[in-house]
């Protein structure tokens, strides 16, 4: 039987002023998960909420050590990472596994990784602002589609 997954979607960009909120909510929706049994997560590897997703997993791994993280990343041809973003690749050495995004998947990017990663999950965590962005519209309505669990955080 396949591994039940949990995946990350949507918004990147948090404002500063709401960066705790989204991480204590990141927090609560991956506590969540692990008391509904679930051990394996997905996400896209960028700034913003990913890498705090990554970090709300990295915590939680303290009490469950059998956590599995999977990290989704560019083709190696669009990976050009800032100063900043660099500093964050110290977080890919604490993934389990890196799934890097063939090069074909470049042209309808937004649209490949939502299909990996909700394909791959029971469960959707989506994270959004007002007004909805197009991307997670499709996101939130594809995980819907797919009939999984849809959790929602509104920033």
């Amino acid at each position: 039987m396949q591994e039940r997954a949990v995946c990350l979607i949507g918004y990147q960009e948090i404002p500063a002023d709401k960066c705790d909120h989204v991480y204590q909510e990141l927090k609560r929706e991956v506590h969540a998960a692990l008391d509904d049994g679930y051990r394996t997560f997905l996400a896209e590897f960028k700034e913003g909420v990913g890498v705090l997703f990554i970090q709300c997993i990295e915590e939680a791994r303290e009490q469950h050590t059998d956590i599995f993280l999977e990290v989704m990343i560019p083709a190696p041809k669009q990976c050009s990472f800032s100063r900043e973003e660099q500093e964050l690749c110290s977080l890919l050495s604490k993934s389990d596994g890196i799934f890097i995004q063939p090069d074909d998947y470049q042209a309808d990017y937004p649209l490949a990784v939502t299909r990996y990663l909700v394909g791959r999950s029971h469960r959707v965590i989506a994270v959004h602002t007002e007004p909805l962005d197009r991307n997670t519209a499709y996101a939130m309505d594809y995980a819907l589609t797919m009939e999984r669990d849809l959790k929602v955080i509104a920033i």
